[in-house]
């Protein structure tokens, strides 16, 4: 399920505790040994597997325990670079210089011979 700004908030929970089950069955891991490896209460991991809202330190150290940890910098940078702005911001530094076409004498060029 693709999240977007229109899902409701129970429903972006949901999936997330979905896809975190997915990654754990992945790694081969238990709840109970994930909720170990990340020092969390099982009850807590499966709540949060479960859709219910889990506080951000639990998710973080499950994050880690999965080795997961660097997903947090894809969710938010800690720089956020617009494309748009960036475009703007080229166009200012690098103003177009136009190249003078060489002055054409040839035939018609207009010097007289």
């Amino acid at each position: 399920m693709k999240i977007d700004h229109f899902t409701p908030i129970e429903i972006v929970l949901e999936e997330i505790g979905r896809r975190l089950a997915v990654t754990r069955k992945a790694q081969s891991l238990s709840q109970q040994e994930l909720a170990a490896a990340a020092g969390i209460g099982v009850a807590t991991l499966r709540r949060i597997e479960g859709g219910n809202d889990g506080n951000m330190g639990s998710w973080i150290k499950v994050l880690r325990a999965l080795g997961m940890i660097a997903a947090v910098e894809g969710l938010l940078p800690e720089e956020f670079r617009s494309p748009m702005a960036d475009a703007k911001a080229s166009r200012k530094r690098k103003p177009t210089q136009r190249k003078k076409a060489p002055r054409d004498n040839g035939p018609w060029g207009g010097e007289a011979p």
